[in-house]
């Protein structure tokens, strides 16, 4: 992500010079050849002369660099999750209103053009009364048992996206969740505590349920839609000639040739697009389409999840951080 984000940034019109800094300080230098920057160590660069800070680290890091950012009086640009624990998260919040500076969230399907012409469909009225929404969320292939240990789990990391589309496309809050998950292939992720698969029911506050269900692997490749069904109309998002599925109905469409084969290839635009809001951000030309608030809603929502999953019950979601 880092390496996107700065060749997304060098790309941009009105952005003069990229610093690239990493724990590796000849990666981000060579990093930075390439696109016409400037490398060297995460210290070197926020010790430079900037405008903004976009922390693309390890998700262990982002409070730290969060803050260091927040002390200099930077608008920054943080990818999700601020953190997966709910304390640092509300401390990084504070942090950031304290030093008075613009804090988005990475939440890159916000910026996606399908997702926003669906929540254009259901704010406008258009789709009517909304009755139901179903979303899934299947990665290509299973992640690396390090990256496993240290993700914080699949409610948090992988569905998380989920949990703001959610109260995104709906402009709802999530009253209530009932999670369930296992290991059905790889054994990694239970020996990290985790699960492969997943499905939740999330009930949103004025009674609307939402379906997700979520995989590690997908071997046609990535897969990330919502099928959101009103009595003015049945939309999905995410289907398309690429869209890793393949129908056995008779005189079907031929599966896609090209599939998605991970999130930035699904997503490449929504990335550029959301990076180009962040640069309007600084700049003073919109505003911030996705603050830390966000985030800490939806890591609510994550960690009510958990705890249904792991009690086997379903549990209310009181609030950004509390749950019950």
């Amino acid at each position: 992500m880092g390496a996107f984000r700065a060749r997304a940034l060098a790309d941009h019109a009105d952005v003069e010079q990229v610093f690239v800094g990493s724990h590796d300080a000849a990666r981000a230098s060579e990093l930075a050849e390439a696109i016409g920057g400037r490398g060297g160590t995460i210290d070197e660069v926020l010790e430079a002369e900037l405008d903004a800070l976009v922390i693309s680290t390890v998700t262990a890091e982002h409070p730290e660099h969060v803050a260091a950012g927040a002390e200099r009086g930077l608008p920054m640009l943080c990818e999700k999750p601020i953190s997966i624990d709910v304390a640092d998260t509300e401390a990084t919040i504070e942090r950031v209103r304290e030093a008075g500076v613009e804090l988005q969230i990475a939440f890159m399907r916000r910026f996606d053009a399908g997702f926003r012409s669906a929540r254009e469909l259901v704010s406008t009225g258009k789709l009517g009364t909304v009755y139901s929404v179903r979303m899934c969320a299947h990665d290509h292939e299973p992640a690396d048992e390090r990256y496993i240990a240290t993700s914080g789990g699949i409610f948090v990391d992988l569905h998380v996206h989920d949990f703001d589309m959610a109260r995104w496309l709906t402009g709802r809050e999530v009253s209530e969740v009932f999670a369930t998950g296992t290991v059905r292939a790889w054994e990694a992720y239970g020996r990290q505590g985790d699960v492969d698969s997943s499905a939740m029911v999330l009930t949103m506050d004025d009674g609307l349920p939402v379906v997700v269900t979520g995989s590690r692997h997908d071997p046609v490749g990535y897969d990330f839609r919502a099928e959101l069904l009103g009595s003015g109309d049945s939309i999905v998002v995410g289907v398309d000639d690429r869209t890793p599925v393949r129908s056995v109905q008779p005189d079907a469409p031929a599966p896609p040739v090209n599939p998605y084969r991970g999130f930035l290839d699904r997503f490449h635009q929504a990335f550029i697009d959301e990076t180009a809001a962040f640069v309007d951000l600084v700049l003073g030309r919109g505003p911030n389409l996705c603050p830390p608030e966000e985030a800490l809603s939806a890591l609510a929502v994550a960690i009510a999840c958990e705890t249904s999953w792991r009690e086997r019950r379903p549990v209310a979601v009181k609030g950004a951080g509390a749950v019950a």
